[in-house]
């Protein structure tokens, strides 16, 4: 395949006609044509429609470029890093990362990996929806208990568990006893009246009684270290405020969750995501994932 074609051919695509692209690139708008067409007929398969006013790709045309637009890309990064004689991070990184994580962690790991790579320029989006890192262009993203995808490799770097806390003014119900005890509690909007809150293996059952119900993790934590009730929150936000006492754990419930970073397959991975990887991963030299704020 002539990867200077397949570059004429993306660089149409993502201009959305030969005049704009021949204007970006300062190349004729017949040259582009001809490439396009050459390439069409060495592959055997129209890419392109040509109309009156507009371009469409085709579904042939589709299909090549969301298959190739990212690897071209690590191609050109790769390119430039050889013709320097190094491998060095650079360039834009676009991260994708829970809201959560985002707000407690990712602007101070953002800033050192900065301090220590300076020719990257992080670009990072904080929502919990899932998103698609090839057809969003997001280089890398954090997920907590990510399922199998074969498209995505990446490693563990931290984990984290829910722990139900209070503050030291509320009275820790006994462990034993007929059925769940009433507390009053903190809750988020998730909630649903008669759950049952489980920790040390189903020593200790509380039954909400929800004084407050709260849209953030982080105002359910100062609503309870301010002593409106127990609350169930990941030992990550909680951990600072156990550590002062102004917090008291009751019981950890469930599994371990992990955060994992994740990238994709491709065999170019280019230095700025290596980088990022091993530098998320160094951060929690323990596994833990705890805030200290």
């Amino acid at each position: 395949m002539d990867l200077n074609a397949l570059g004429d051919f993306q660089l149409v695509a993502a201009h959305g006609g030969f005049g704009k692209a021949s204007r970006a690139s300062g190349r004729s708008k017949a040259t582009l044509s001809r490439r396009v067409a050459d390439f069409e007929d060495a592959l055997g398969v129209r890419l392109i429609e040509r109309g009156t006013h507009r371009l469409e790709l085709t579904e042939a045309g589709q299909l090549l470029l969301s298959r190739t637009e990212g690897p071209m890309h690590e191609v050109a990064e790769a390119v430039a890093a050889a013709r320097d004689g190094v491998a060095a991070p650079r360039g834009r990184l676009r991260i994708a990362a829970p809201l959560l994580f985002s707000q407690l962690a990712l602007g101070r790991l953002a800033a050192r990996f900065l301090a220590r790579y300076p020719e990257v320029q992080i670009e990072a989006v904080a929502e919990d929806r899932f998103v698609d890192l090839v057809d969003e262009r997001f280089d890398v993203a954090i997920r907590i208990n990510p399922r199998k995808d074969s498209a995505l490799v990446g490693r563990c770097f931290a984990r984290d568990r829910l722990v139900l806390v209070a503050a030291p003014s509320v009275r820790m119900p006994e462990g034993r006893g007929d059925g769940p005890r009433r507390v009053p509690a903190v809750v988020m909007p998730s909630y649903r009246d008669g759950e049952v809150w489980s920790v040390r293996d189903g020593q200790l059952a509380v039954e909400p009684q929800p004084v407050l119900r709260l849209s953030s993790l982080l105002m359910v934590r100062e609503a309870v270290a301010a002593g409106a009730g127990a609350a169930m929150l990941p030992r990550s936000i909680a951990g600072s405020l156990l550590e002062k006492g102004e917090l008291v754990m009751w019981g950890a419930a469930g599994d371990e969750v992990e955060l994992w970073v994740l990238h994709t397959s491709r065999r170019l991975q280019s230095p700025k995501v290596r980088a990022f990887v091993e530098f998320v991963c160094d951060q929690y030299p323990g596994g833990s994932f705890v805030v200290h704020a």
